[in-house]
C-alpha cells in the first residue's frame, strides 16, 4: 500500500487528522497508526486483545536526581 493510500485510509477513520500533518510521518509510522485505528474500531469485549508492538515503552517515568 502506498503512503498516500495509508493517509487516505487513516483520514477515513480519523477525520481530524489532516493530510498535511500525516504526510510528515514515514510509512512505518503510518502503518502502525493505521493498524491501531483498525484494531480500535474492531471487535470489543472480553475477548478483545491489543498487543503493544514494542516501538514505544509501555510507561515512562522520571527518576529524581
Amino acid at each position: 500500500m502506498s503512503k498516500q493510500q495509508m493517509i487516505d485510509q487513516i483520514r477515513q477513520r480519523n477525520r481530524s487528522a489532516s493530510s498535511e500533518f500525516l504526510v510528515k510521518f514515514d510509512e512505518d509510522a503510518l502503518k502502525t497508526y493505521l493498524r491501531r485505528l483498525t484494531t480500535v474500531q474492531g471487535h470489543r469485549g472480553r475477548s478483545s486483545v491489543w498487543v503493544r508492538d514494542g516501538i514505544a515503552p509501555a510507561s515512562v517515568m522520571r527518576a529524581c536526581a
